[in-house]
């Protein structure tokens, strides 16, 4: 349920309101707005009629349901949209941001190299697996923790916020540890006992969406972290699975306008996985840019012929430059 404030409700009346939600086993979730105030109360929708009581309370307008299955996440529950802070970078803001990086952590010399060409062309954050789920057994695996003292050392070398992939429920506070944002991949978008894991980290969580995943389904997700009370989380669109073979997958475009009506979340495009093809990643770039992404990612290897994963869908240093260069003249038109 929402219950929506009264313009001129005192500070008093929105403490007590958030005490009695709390007192009759719901989780309160405030949105302050600047034309009104409202909070979320979450919880088992069994006992929809007790809060109906809300409306005799003092500054309190009205009480409404909350349509979506997805309460958190919706639009519903949130005046505005959700600017999350990673160091300076502030996601889902007025820029469009870019994070960009290797597919895999492979040696300190290679992840050094890439950080400071993506950090020259103007990307907000860096990207490098230490974990890698593969599908085949006998592809490169990740360096591990090895790779993520390789991430954090690049960090202090840029000062580029580190986004990194945690697979497993059991990692999470080894990669909270270094880096600044987790990334829960495709795979394990309906791992449940993941999600509920970086629900409890302090660091933003990046979700993508999975190869056969609905729109709403992605959302469920996010609301699943954001009800083990980590309320940061980025959602990402990086193609799904259909009939066509030309492309490695199908990327979604139509998916970022629709869940910016749907969630006040950011909402990031991560064209490389979608397409699979450094040639094709730069025009589907700049068509997330136009269709309001508010960032992507974007892999970049200095040498892609000898990459040990995603080497064809890489970007040399060059392109990524001239990438840059075209989706800011894109996002000053879209943005203003």
């Amino acid at each position: 349920m929402i219950i929506v404030m009264k313009k001129r409700a005192k500070q008093k009346d929105l403490d007590s309101v958030i005490r009695w939600i709390e007192s009759v086993g719901y989780r309160a979730h405030l949105s302050k707005g600047v034309e009104r105030t409202i909070i979320g109360a979450v919880g088992d929708e069994r006992d929809k009629v007790r809060l109906k009581a809300a409306e005799n309370m003092s500054g309190v307008e009205k009480v409404m349901p909350i349509l979506q299955p997805y309460k958190l996440a919706s639009r519903e529950t949130k005046d505005g949209n959700t600017i999350i802070k990673v160091g300076d970078v502030a996601v889902g803001g007025p820029k469009c941001i870019v994070i960009a990086g290797p597919c895999a952590v492979e040696s300190e010399e290679q992840l050094m190299e890439t950080a400071l060409v993506v950090k020259k062309a103007g990307a907000s954050m860096l990207r490098g697996g230490a974990f890698k789920p593969r599908t085949s057994p006998y592809s490169f695996q990740g360096l591990g923790e090895e790779g993520l003292k390789i991430l954090a050392k690049a960090r202090e070398e840029t000062g580029l916020p580190v986004v990194t992939e945690v697979m497993s429920a059991s990692d999470v506070g080894l990669i909270e540890a270094y880096a600044d944002v987790l990334q829960i991949g495709a795979r394990n978008t309906q791992n449940f006992a993941l999600l509920k894991a970086v629900g409890l980290a302090k660091k933003p969580v990046l979700l993508k969406r999975g190869m056969m995943t609905t729109l709403d389904e992605l959302l469920m997700s996010a609301e699943y972290i954001m009800a083990s009370g980590n309320d940061n989380v980025m959602l990402c669109e990086r193609g799904i699975r259909t009939f066509e073979t030309a492309m490695r997958n199908t990327l979604d475009i139509s998916a970022v306008p629709v869940l910016k009506d749907k969630t006040h979340l950011p909402v990031i495009v991560d064209p490389s996985h979608a397409i699979g093809q450094w040639k094709f990643v730069l025009p589907l770039a700049k068509a997330a840019v136009a269709v309001g992404a508010d960032g992507l990612m974007i892999e970049v290897h200095c040498n892609p012929q000898q990459a040990l994963s995603d080497g064809p869908q890489s970007l040399k240093p060059e392109r990524f430059i001239k990438l840059m260069e075209e989706i800011e003249s894109i996002a000053n038109i879209v943005r203003n």
